[in-house]
């Protein structure tokens, strides 16, 4: 880069906030998809909003394209700088501006990590459902632009159920609003529910309102043991046909579940086929009910059901769920998280198909996942350096997806679509869609500078 471009960008947003050297970069060279990467040309952290015009005026300037990341944690490739890019950090804009007791809402900035959004509604007596896994580290910039969702996705959606407004800048650097603080507000384009799962394709976001509602007076937690998976998947099934909504329903097959417990000594059955574990929650008499409903269905299924008595106990059955992707990355160096979702009543379907291709293409894929809703990870472990299994475990990932779209299914019910399933986009929508997302996208970034080529645009 040259140095006085350099120094306009350092002007901008601080000596400290600008960063140009390889071991400055490296860090944000790579996100949590197994790709090669390289570095981006420069990394610029403001420490405010109001930058971040100059920030897009200088790029457009020297044609540098904007990759906007909060704490890269994404799963689909989405934050992967490329060369000549400029990656524009959204952690240092980390304030919870406002929490609404009264009418139900948080102002926060792109920055905030999701687990201080959820700890600030619990201190004022309200609740932040979306919990996704790498809710600690994860920022809800990330959040609104994956569309992350999470173990309570079944009963309670994913991020853009939540998302009421935001506030963004352009590729000219304009200033947008859409939504706001209002239960009702149907003004103009639905700019939110346009902007989640946007994947920073369209504009820079810096600011969110969020819907807080008011927690469950009751829950109840169990754990269920399988000696066969598919018993599990049957039984998820019957719990959705008989009308009742867990909060979460997860499942994890022996090897997460073997995985998991050789990380953590939680205490798993490592003989079980499968686990199911379980969480109902509402009005206390609506969990008494559904709790002995949800034990019939179980038991009948072959399952043999534990029930967590106390806090601790509950913690532990969800510590269980929250290692599984941490303990199977401790196994290979190269980890690959798949994100297929297909109708609750294909869950049954859609593992046995994983199962068969694991043994055809003879590759380690634990599963584990929301299967409430679908919405399974089936994860493969291998090793980028070998040339051979990766060519099998492409062919295993392509056949994985077709698997789940020829049983209405979709490429993703959480993790977006980024570099990972580019590819793959037009087999679920098609080639019309796929031109009106082109177009789309020209119309609002003629120059094509915020994040291209994620998602194939």
């Amino acid at each position: 880069m040259k140095k006085s471009v350099l120094k306009k960008f350092q002007k901008i947003v601080g000596k400290e906030n600008c960063f140009i050297s390889p071991e400055e970069t490296s860090g944000y060279c790579f996100d949590a998809f197994a790709k090669s990467n390289v570095f981006p040309e420069v990394v610029v952290a403001p420490e405010n909003a109001e930058c971040i015009p100059e920030i897009i005026r200088l790029c457009n300037e020297e044609n540098l394209a904007v990759v906007t990341r909060g704490a890269g944690t994404n799963l689909s490739g989405g934050t992967l700088p490329f060369e000549g890019s400029c990656v524009l950090l959204t952690t240092k804009l980390n304030k919870i501006k406002e929490i609404n007791k009264a009418d139900h809402y948080a102002v926060v900035d792109a920055g905030v990590v999701t687990t201080d959004i959820a700890n600030a509604a619990v201190k004022a007596g309200l609740f932040y459902p979306p919990d996704p896994g790498s809710m600690n580290i994860s920022t809800i910039g990330g959040n609104v632009a994956e569309n992350a969702g999470g173990l309570r996705g079944l009963k309670y959606g994913v991020t853009k159920d939540y998302l009421m407004g935001l506030t963004l800048f352009d590729a000219e650097a304009n200033k947008v609003i859409g939504g706001g603080r209002t239960v009702k507000q149907v003004t103009g384009f639905n700019l939110p529910g346009l902007f989640a799962g946007s994947e920073g394709l369209l504009g820079i976001m810096t600011e969110f309102v969020l819907k807080l509602i008011p927690p469950p007076e009751s829950s109840r937690s169990m754990l269920v043991i399988y000696d066969n998976i598919l018993k599990a998947c049957d039984t998820v099934s019957e719990i959705i046909a008989e009308n009742i909504l867990p909060a979460t329903m997860e499942l994890m097959d022996n090897f997460t579940i073997k995985t998991v417990e050789e990380a953590t000594a939680i205490g798993l059955p490592v003989d079980a086929g499968a686990l199911l574990l379980l969480e109902i929650d509402g009005h206390h008499a609506q969990v008494a009910d559904e709790f002995e409903k949800v034990k019939y269905i179980c038991e009948k299924n072959g399952g043999h059901l534990k029930t967590a008595e106390d806090e601790e106990s509950r913690n532990k059955i969800w510590e269980a769920r929250r290692k599984a992707l941490s303990s199977l990355a401790r196994l290979k160096p190269t980890l690959i998280l798949e994100d297929a979702t297909v109708p609750r009543s294909k869950i049954s379907s859609m593992m046995s198909s994983i199962m068969d291709i694991s043994r055809k293409y003879e590759i380690t894929i634990g599963t584990f996942g929301h299967a409430g809703d679908g919405n399974l990870h089936p994860t493969i472990l291998t090793d980028k350096r070998d040339k051979e299994e990766m060519l099998r475990v492409e062919k295993a990932v392509d056949e994985i997806f077709s698997v789940a779209l020829n049983l209405g299914g979709t490429l993703s019910g959480e993790h977006g679509v980024g570099t990972a399933k580019a590819k793959y986009l037009e087999m679920e929508y098609g080639s019309g869609t796929v031109k009106f997302m082109k177009n789309l996208k020209k119309g609002v970034d003629a120059g094509n500078v915020l994040n291209p080529g994620k998602m194939g645009l």
